[in-house]
C-alpha cells in the first residue's frame, strides 16, 4: 500500500532523508554528552573518584563513542554505496544502526547520570536515578512507539472491517 503515490525509489529516498533528519537531532545530544564526558577527566575532582566511579566513567565514555559511531554510520554507508543502486539496503541497514544507536545512547545517558548522581548524592541514589533514566528511555523510545503501532494496526483493521470494498481495492 502506497498512499503517497510514489515509486519505490522515491519512497527509499524520502525514508533516507527522514532518517538523516532524525539522526541530526540525535547527534547534537550525543555530541554534547560526549564533550561533557571528555572534559570530566580534566577536572580537579576527577582524581578523587573511586574505582566504581572511574569504571562508570570509562564505560559511559565508550558507550558515547559507540553511539556516535552508530549514528554516523549511515552517512558512511551512503558514501560507500553511493550510486550503486543500493538505496533500499542503505535505508534498511541505516535504520537498524540508528535503532542500535538509541539503545547504546540510553545506556550512555544512564551511565552519565549514574556517575554524576553517585558523586553528588551517593551510590544508591545514583543507581536508582540511572535505573529510572533507563526505564524512561525504554518507555519513550520503545514501549510508546510499539503501543502506537499496535493501536494504529488495530484502528486500520477496524476501518478495513467496516469498509470491505475500500480494503479490497488496496490489495
Amino acid at each position: 500500500m502506497n498512499d503517497r503515490r510514489e515509486t519505490p525509489l522515491e519512497r527509499d529516498d524520502r525514508n533516507f532523508v527522514e532518517l538523516l533528519q532524525e539522526l541530526r537531532v540525535i547527534q547534537t545530544g550525543v555530541q554534547i554528552l560526549f564533550a561533557f564526558l571528555l572534559t570530566l577527566a580534566f577536572t580537579q575532582r576527577f582524581p578523587r573518584l573511586d574505582e566504581v566511579q572511574r569504571g562508570t566513567y570509562i564505560t559511559t565514555l565508550l558507550l558515547a563513542v559507540a553511539a556516535t559511531i552508530l549514528f554516523t554510520a549511515p552517512a558512511a554507508l551512503h558514501r560507500a554505496l553511493f550510486r550503486r543502486g543500493a538505496k533500499r539496503l542503505i535505508v534498511e541497514v541505516s535504520s537498524r544502526l540508528a535503532a542500535a544507536g538509541l539503545v547504546v545512547l540510553g545506556l550512555a545517558l544512564a551511565g552519565a547520570v549514574l556517575l554524576v548522581v553517585d558523586v553528588v548524592l551517593g551510590r544508591a541514589a545514583g543507581i536508582t536515578v540511572a535505573a529510572c533514566v533507563l526505564l524512561f528511555c525504554t518507555a519513550v523510545w520503545a514501549v510508546l512507539p510499539l503501543g502506537l503501532r499496535r493501536r494504529r494496526v488495530r484502528t486500520a483493521d477496524r476501518t478495513a472491517a467496516r469498509s470491505p470494498e475500500r480494503s479490497a481495492g488496496r490489495r
